[in-house]
């Protein structure tokens, strides 16, 4: 007699993720880009899995996640999606695909939700962003904001620096809450600023170098098992380093084709 197939999780919604601050329910978000990573994230029990634009450095290997397309956030969404069974799927939009008008931003963040089958939608900006996620949530499309650090403006920030403004910070915050955001990263801030920020609102904050006063946190998959190495923030840390151990492995490969023993007879078919 055979088993019952294991009983399908029950996905995460944007209401439920939305309320895990009234629940006191920290929040455990990670950044993947392919249908590997999502799928393992997914099984390890996340609650959300953000398709950021830092693909444009962790996986094209820019400088900068400027040069990141919206035809790349949709594919790459696309990819994570079918590796989900249960988590939340956060596409991020783009530098220049919303900045231009409200109506730039649902149409950019509608093809994310039409052509990827993401589940809601990132966007960068406080206060001066409120009218674009005000227009943006009133298309139906659900909207995580993103204050402090904002990456696409690195170059008007002088590089990746902590944002320490809290008067702006909060301005910030406040704005996107109000704007009808349903959650909010919160990067590269003072710790007691993140609990400032994070006190003051009602969405939950995911925090990203924010500290632990806020309602969650996010870390990019490839940065906390060790598999980019190009730099490393402070606000990182390493739950395992796979690098090193794909390094060796690949290494190992490559000796045993030089040397004759891979393939071995285990390896071949008769």
């Amino acid at each position: 007699m055979s088993s019952a197939p294991p009983p399908v999780p029950r996905p995460m919604t944007v209401p439920e993720f939305r309320g895990a601050k009234a629940r006191a329910a920290k929040l455990a978000v990670v950044t993947a880009y392919d249908y590997t990573s999502a799928r393992l994230a997914d099984e390890a029990g996340v609650d959300a899995v953000l398709v950021g634009d830092s693909l444009g450095m962790v996986v094209q290997g820019h400088a900068t996640s400027l040069p990141v397309t919206l035809r790349d956030i949709i594919y790459h969404t696309r990819c994570v999606i079918r590796g989900v069974r249960r988590a939340l799927v956060i596409a991020d939009l783009p530098f220049l695909t919303y900045q231009v008008s409200p109506r730039q931003a649902v149409r950019s963040a509608g093809r994310l939700m039409k052509e990827a089958g993401a589940h809601a939608v990132k966007l960068e900006g406080g206060t001066r962003m409120a009218a674009t996620i005000r227009a943006v949530v009133a298309a139906g499309i659900p909207v995580m904001g993103h204050v402090g650090l904002t990456p696409q403006s690195v170059h008007l920030f002088g590089g990746f620096k902590v944002q320490r403004d809290e008067a702006q910070l909060l301005a910030d915050a406040k704005a996107v809450e109000e704007a009808g955001a349903f959650a909010l990263v919160v990067e590269s801030v003072p710790a007691d600023i993140g609990a400032k920020v994070s006190a003051a609102v009602d969405i939950p904050t995911v925090g990203i170098g924010a500290g632990p006063g806020c309602d969650g946190q996010v870390l990019v998959f490839h940065d906390m098992l060790g598999l980019f190495t190009d730099f490393r923030p402070k606000f990182v840390k390493r739950y395992a380093d796979l690098g090193s151990q794909i390094r060796t492995a690949v290494e190992t490969y490559c000796q045993e084709v030089r040397d004759g023993t891979f393939p071995g007879p285990e390896h071949s078919f008769r």
